[in-house]
């Protein structure tokens, strides 16, 4: 059953909703920003971000090799992301996002990522470090690392070699994201890592939880490939919502269409069950493409909702960001929604 909510102006045309007093959000990287932005509108009583630790690349990547702590700048644009709307909160989300110039020791690592290595030096944990941050910040919500170990991604490539069946194994966030192959299978190394305590606990405790929109192999689907985050999904009685990406992505998912995005999902976690998966209205308009993403949403268990969720710039042009405001009122919807199944 698909429930459509095109009102203009991103809000939904049934109510009055109940809320979710605990949202928690899984994800990294712009993506999950987003989500989190979307999170604080909706206005509940606490959010966490679960948020993956496998980027290898800029400053996140030279911390992880030199100090070998969990790479920062996911955390660290998911801590901008939960800051106070308010002057202060605007001076502490742009302190945590410079990035240092020049060409020295400094030179492109991100002033927050630094903060929270240092702190994670002295308080002993990145879990501590982040939740001291969060408090002298105001951040609205509750930052955690999916795991307190780095983790590597390795693809499955085709297309590198002159016979598209041959599989090549790429293996670092960043070069899987900038493969010129199609990737067809991640997996994360260690292959059974221990999940963060605290994510088990905000997925459990949770009233609506969120996977997506992101860089779907290295921000999403990490995820899923942790067997404990994956147990807590099965366990949790929160309503879980699939949020799907506007487009897809140059290098790793350059051509999949929305319903490919819902197979790859099945494909990495066979178990996995959701309730809800949210698309964008415009991007996908062929109401045959709307019936195969219903079909695929069916493996998971879940039913479809088609809603106005493009962020527009200031020239009425729509973007491939999603809107925090339409995005808040989709989540809205979609959790009555299966609250009435």
């Amino acid at each position: 059953m698909t429930t459509f909510f095109d009102a203009p102006n991103g809000t939904p045309e049934e109510a009055p909703l109940e809320r979710p007093r605990v949202i928690t959000s899984l994800g990294g990287g712009h993506g999950l920003f987003q989500t989190l932005r979307a999170a604080q509108i909706c206005s509940p009583t606490t959010i966490n971000a679960v948020v993956t630790v496998a980027d290898d690349g800029g400053s996140s990547g030279r911390i992880r090799r030199e100090l070998g702590q969990i790479p920062p700048g996911d955390l660290r644009m998911a801590l901008a992301a939960l800051i106070a709307d308010a002057e202060e909160g605007g001076l502490w989300e742009n302190l945590l996002q410079h990035r240092f110039g020049g060409h020295g020791a400094l030179a492109g690592h991100a002033l927050g990522n630094l903060v929270i290595v240092a702190l994670t030096d002295i308080l002993g944990t990145s879990q501590h470090a982040l939740d001291q941050i969060a408090q002298l910040a105001g951040a609205k919500g509750r930052i955690i690392p999916v795991c307190a170990e780095p983790l590597d991604l390795e693809a499955e490539v085709s297309g590198l070699d002159s016979d598209a069946r041959v599989m090549r194994q790429v293996r670092g966030q960043v070069a899987v994201a900038a493969t010129p192959g199609q990737v067809r299978r991640v997996r994360i190394i260690p292959d059974n890592p221990e999940p963060n305590p605290a994510a088990i606990e905000a997925i459990l405790d949770a009233d609506l939880v969120t996977l997506g929109p992101g860089s779907w192999f290295s921000s999403v689907i990490p995820h899923i490939l942790v067997p404990g985050i994956v147990d807590a999904l099965a366990q949790t009685k929160a309503t879980k919502t699939v949020v799907l990406n506007l487009t897809s992505e140059p290098g790793e998912t350059a051509g999949f269409s929305a319903e490919r995005h819902i197979h790859v999902l099945r494909q990495h976690a066979r178990n996995l069950q959701v309730d809800q998966v949210i698309v964008d209205a415009k991007t996908l308009s062929s109401q045959t493409e709307r019936n195969h993403v219903e079909r695929a949403a069916r493996t998971l268990g879940a039913e479809v909702s088609f809603h106005d969720v493009q962020a527009e710039d200031g020239r009425g042009r729509f973007t491939s960001i999603h809107d925090p405001a339409k995005l808040c009122a989709a989540l809205l919807a979609s959790f009555a929604g299966a609250r009435k199944r």
